[in-house]
Order: C-alpha cells, then structure tokens, then sequence
C-alpha cells in the first residue's frame, strides 16, 4: 500500500469517540484525530486519549493527537429575552459592563474592546451575518456602532474585528489550562488559534520546551494580520493550519480561495505541512459522496 503525502485529519467528538467507531476511522485511514479544546471535558479527552493510543498499538499504527486550542475568542454576553432584533441604520451599543443585552445595547467580555477599536472599523458578528461600523469609543466600557446589516442577534455569539489588532494574548487563561493537560498527555500536535504574528508561535514553543515536552506546534491562520507575517510564521512553526471559518469572516470570502492557495504554495516551499480546514467534504455530513465542486 502506497503512503499518500496528503494525509487525513478528523474532529473526534461524542459520536467518534467510541472505540468501534475510532478502530474503523484508522483502519480507513485516519493520520491525525484532532481534539477541539472549545468543547468537551478533560474526562473525555482523558478517556479517547487512552482509547487512540491503545487501537494504535492493538493496529499498529501511528495516527497521531492534535490538541487545538481554542484561542482568544470573543463573543456577546447573555439577553434579556434571549436575543435582540438589530434594525439597519440604527445604534448599538457594546459595553463591557456586566448587563444583559436589550434592545440598544449589549454586553462583551472583552475588556479591552473600547480601547482597541477606533472610529470607522468593522465589528462582525454571529459569522459575519450581522455588520456594524464603530461610530465612537469612548475608551473605557461602551463602544457605539451603527447597523450596517442586521438581522437577531442571540445570546453568546462571536464578535469578529478585521481592521482591528486586538491586544489580547494569544493564550488565554483557558488555553494554559487546556495546555497543561494537553502536555500532561503527551500529544503529539498542538494547535495555536488566532495567530498573529511569530512571536505567538515562539512563546507557545517556550512553553512546550520549559515543561521538556516535543510537542509540535500547528498555527492556525485565522486573522489578516497573521497573512501579512505569513513567512515569518510558516518558518517559526512546525505546520500551518488555514481555518478558512474565521478567516472567511476577517477577510472577503472571495479572497480565502486564493490566500489558501498562496499559503500552500509558500509552506511546500519551506518545507512545511499544512492543512486546509472547515467545510471539508461539508455535504459528506448527510451523504455518502462529496459533491463535484468539493472533489475539485
């Protein structure tokens, strides 16, 4: 049997987890299970952990453990009535005060929203279906915007900046934890979120190195900012990640076809793997083929 380059990398959740369902995934060809830090518990990733590398010795393989960690993700607070109708051409205000959101005004997380936006940037929100543009900040906890394109906003969603650097770090206090446990375990692969530059990729390596682990590290490219440092970072990291999802919603969807092709072409350069996720064989969900533009 011939060892394809192209090699296959699957989310492993609840209804994968089982050690029937995983033993026919590897034998089919499985390279890689990816473990998606934004949800599950360490028990569970405790108790896959355990059944991926006892069916690699009983099948003697190697698929190896990706742990993606979830990043700084930012996202709306809870609602009042569970969601608020956001009308074109009206204001909206996003505080970081701890309110429940109503008609007018809602709450965010992210504290440093106010500071690091300015007048005239795009705020995205639940994917990029809802738009607003800042209007004013005034530094400290609110934030006014004015609906470009509305629609219901509910409870919890994402909020995407594209024109804004966010000072976040790129390591939340999640992500350590999640981390630590990750190392503990031993993975073989972890995966940075929301990389903006090489520096992400070398303080996430310091970190892999202090503890005298050899995990290697994947970035995942999410961010505009990251394609504008994309050389530095394919160098700094051991593969590259294009997250066509987040990085769909921060830049045109018109342009993610060409940016991914791009990335690929500068990593086969460098000598460096990288995968290209979401949506992935999509309609594969529900049936039994992909479809001919997925093929292609």
């Amino acid at each position: 049997m011939i060892d394809p380059k192209t090699k296959i990398v699957a989310t492993i959740g609840p209804a994968s987890a089982s050690k029937d369902v995983l033993r026919e995934m590897m034998l089919s060809g499985l390279d890689v299970c990816r473990l998606n830090f934004s949800h599950g518990s360490y028990s569970f990733y405790t108790d896959l952990i355990r059944t991926i590398r006892e069916l690699n010795t009983e099948l003697e393989l190697t698929t190896a453990i990706l742990a993606d960690l979830q990043g700084p993700k930012l996202r709306v607070g809870e609602m009042e009535d569970g969601h608020v109708d956001l009308e074109n051409g009206s204001e909206l205000v996003i505080t970081t005060e701890p309110i429940k959101g109503r008609k007018g005004i809602v709450s965010t997380s992210y504290l440093q929203f106010p500071q690091d936006v300015k007048q005239g940037e795009a705020v995205l929100l639940d994917d990029g279906k809802l738009h607003l543009e800042v209007i004013s900040t005034d530094g400290r906890t609110n934030v006014t915007t004015r609906v470009k394109h509305g629609g219901r906003l509910t409870a919890n969603k994402g909020i995407n900046l594209p024109n804004t650097k966010i000072s976040l770090p790129c390591l939340t206090e999640k992500d350590r934890a999640d981390l630590e446990f990750a190392l503990d375990h031993e993975v073989d692969w972890v995966g940075l979120s929301f990389v903006r530059n090489a520096r992400d990729i070398i303080e996430l390596k310091g970190i892999i190195q202090q503890r005298e682990r050899h995990a290697r590290v994947v970035a995942k490219i999410e961010k505009p900012e990251a394609l504008a440092e994309i050389d530095e970072i394919i160098r700094e990291s051991d593969a590259l990640m294009v997250a066509r999802g987040d990085l769909g919603v921060e830049i045109p969807m018109e342009k993610v076809p060409l940016v991914q092709k791009d990335i690929i072409r500068r990593c086969l350069a460098m000598h460096r793997p990288v995968i290209v996720a979401t949506q992935m064989m999509d309609s594969m969900i529900t049936s039994i083929t992909p479809t001919r533009a997925e093929v292609n």
